[in-house]
């Protein structure tokens, strides 16, 4: 799909198309709303500041559409398959370093009671995995910060993708 052709296309289906990148209802909804975009960087830029403002409860809905870091993603639709080619450095993974990817998630998904959010992409196993368990030791407030962070690199890679 074309930059100019998501311009066109109706807000409930604009908003479809973006909900693929980021599954927050407020910031596919306020995104769509400010098309039609001249090209990548005012649709980054506005992505951008709309991720900046999403409340927590916004966060979590995004969160929610993230599979855990080294779970299989299956599903032949655009989002899995980006999943799959973001924590490709999963992919020659050994069982000893799943299993303890496995358990951070675990450990993680106890402490903040969300999903570990990290940008996988370019990233190996054992850097998520020691990421994973060094972001254990933050505040809930830090942490806050963190993931917000990660999810505005992974929407802007996805945003890069789809119109890309």
């Amino acid at each position: 799909m074309t930059l100019a052709d998501f311009n066109q296309l109706p807000v409930e289906q604009a908003r479809e198309e973006l909900r693929t990148c980021c599954a927050s209802t407020r910031w596919a909804t306020e995104v769509a709303a400010r098309r039609p975009y001249p090209g990548i960087d005012p649709l980054l830029s506005v992505s951008d500041a709309v991720l900046a403002v999403l409340t927590w409860d916004d966060v979590l809905e995004a969160l929610a559409a993230h599979p855990r870091i080294g779970q299989r993603v299956t599903g032949g639709d655009r989002e899995s398959a980006w999943s799959r080619r973001e924590q490709s450095g999963m992919d020659d993974s050994p069982d000893d370093v799943r299993a303890a990817l496995a358990e951070a998630n675990a450990d993680y998904e106890e402490r903040f009671g969300h999903v570990f959010l990290i940008f996988a992409s370019g990233r190996s196993d054992v850097e998520m995995l020691a990421a994973a368990r060094e972001r254990l030791g933050n505040d809930e407030a830090a942490e806050r910060r963190v993931v917000h962070g990660e999810l505005t690199k992974i929407v802007r890679l996805r945003l890069e993708r789809l119109f890309g």
